[in-house]
């Protein structure tokens, strides 16, 4: 089982295919980190804010322990959460201790959405009216310029952003002296960003694809362009959509906790173009569909999500 790699801006690999750690629930993910580290994954995607860093470090350990790799094979990506846009090493230092690691290879922020780090949530402020609690007084901006200084620290290798638009990143790219390794957002065949993956091939940053599977329950598995191209090539529905990924560039980071699925979505395979075309013309016909929009009351910039 071959698993292809991205060659990031800063020299090092990222392996394509990654374990998504989010909405993972409790009790599993330890034992879906160690078999997916067991069965060939070498990219392992986690984040503060999915409250579960303590258990992918429990399977981190047990395979460590147990030979199946070193830590210095494994790419491990954490992300800085929004409460923390003032304190950025203070929740890097957090993530490091739950992961039982001294470093990761890739350090995010989040979202590019600064919230009150003394709010009445630890995660998720918010205000009497219910609206969330932001920090205006701040900017991402300022938070990439924080995550500048992580690097010579040793803590982590790499740092990138999530769930920017072309429009942020245009806003960050003036004022920053390390052009983020990554940028990690909501890709699949409903959901292509084609300018924002072409924005980003342009500056040397790799696109990653968080829910490249789409919602839970998909209707993409259903669709006539993913059920035709995984007729032709005799593949799941699922080994399809991440291939598409990968076929573009990207980095994919599929979650499970079924060790059957954990397996199958390390299967990546070649599109021809007629497949590429296949899937997308998808967007065009069934429409744009975004499946991760949070209520943070901020505009991200994204095209499909302004006013008609």
């Amino acid at each position: 089982m071959v698993q292809e790699s991205i060659k990031l801006n800063t020299g090092a690999s990222i392996p394509a295919v990654g374990l998504g750690t989010w909405q993972s629930p409790p009790g599993a993910v330890t034992d879906a980190v160690y078999y997916a580290l067991k069965v060939g994954y070498r990219h392992i995607d986690c984040a503060y804010c999915y409250q579960n860093e303590d258990e992918v470090g429990k399977g981190l350990k047990r395979a460590f322990d147990e030979g199946i790799c070193k830590r210095e094979d494994v790419f491990i990506t954490t992300k800085l959460w929004c409460t923390f846009h003032r304190k950025v090493e203070e929740n890097l230092d957090i993530s490091l201790r739950s992961l039982g690691l001294k470093y990761v290879d890739l350090y995010l922020m989040h979202w590019p959405c600064p919230m009150n780090p003394n709010g009445n949530h630890p995660l998720f402020p918010k205000l009497e009216d219910g609206s969330r609690d932001l920090d205006k007084e701040w900017s991402h901006v300022k938070t990439y310029q924080s995550l500048e200084k992580l690097p010579q620290t040793g803590k982590v290798k790499a740092i990138g952003v999530c769930n920017y638009s072309v429009k942020f990143l245009e806003e960050l790219m003036p004022n920053v002296k390390i052009v983020p390794a990554v940028n990690q957002v909501e890709n699949h065949p409903y959901l292509p960003q084609e300018d924002l993956l072409e924005y980003c091939h342009s500056k040397g940053i790799v696109l990653s694809a968080y829910s490249p599977l789409g919602s839970t329950g998909s209707p993409l598995f259903e669709e006539k362009g993913v059920q035709e191209v995984a007729k032709k090539h005799n593949v799941s529905p699922g080994t399809i959509l991440l291939s598409y990924g990968v076929a573009r560039g990207n980095s994919v980071i599929p979650k499970s906790v079924t060790p059957s699925r954990i397996e199958d979505n390390l299967k990546i395979i070649a599109l021809d173009d007629s497949d590429m075309k296949a899937l997308g013309g998808i967007s065009k016909d069934a429409g744009v569909k975004r499946f991760v929009c949070p209520p943070f009351g901020v505009n991200f910039g994204f095209p499909d999500q302004q006013s008609k």
